[in-house]
């Protein structure tokens, strides 16, 4: 009866092995992504009264968890079903990251000049554009966390099923945290 017991000990720790292993290939391939996450969501998190960042950051980390929730389970759909998609969404994702590069490299070589100081008072006079604000960085969240959880598929799908799914989810959780609490 012990030995059973340990023989799923020994299984559970194989499995763990095998996750740990896969998501640190997968977190070490979605950095670029996480950095540019936390670019992007940090300037969408700005020019809040200082007695409403905690309570803003909140919304938005809550938001990020609900994309997470949507985003996993359909990656995860894809990947089984069809997974050519995934390829298909890495390029695509590619895609979009090249193009809001060199929307950011435009507006530096040009000088654009953003008229931020206009939106900070447009938030503090407005709850209402808190709210909106916090819509746009949910949605900002959800585009970058698709590509982070197909980033993170890529790589453990060459894995069992099981394998991709703890690690997709260690990768989607530590993203959100990361991002959030930064």
């Amino acid at each position: 009866m012990a030995s059973g017991f340990f023989a799923v000990l020994d299984d559970v720790a194989l499995l763990m092995d095998d996750v740990a292993a896969v998501s640190k290939i997968a977190t070490r391939k979605t950095a670029g992504i996480l950095g540019d996450d936390l670019a992007v969501n940090a300037e969408k998190a700005t020019g809040f009264l200082a007695s409403r960042e905690l309570p803003v950051l909140w919304a938005i980390t809550k938001g990020s968890f609900i994309n997470k929730l949507i985003i996993v389970p359909v990656a995860l759909l894809l990947t089984a079903f069809f997974p050519a998609a995934i390829k298909v969404v890495l390029v695509a994702g590619g895609l979009y990251l090249a193009y809001e590069g060199a929307e950011k490299m435009i507006e530096y070589v040009f000088h654009l000049v953003k008229k931020e100081h206009q939106e900070v008072e447009e938030v503090k006079k407005s709850n209402k554009s808190e709210k909106t604000k916090i819509k746009s960085a949910i949605a900002t969240d959800f585009i970058l966390s698709v590509e982070i959880v197909i980033v993170a598929l890529g790589a453990a799908l060459e894995q069992r099923l099981i394998i991709q799914i703890i690690t997709v989810s260690v990768v989607a959780i530590l993203a959100t945290v990361g991002v959030w609490s930064l």
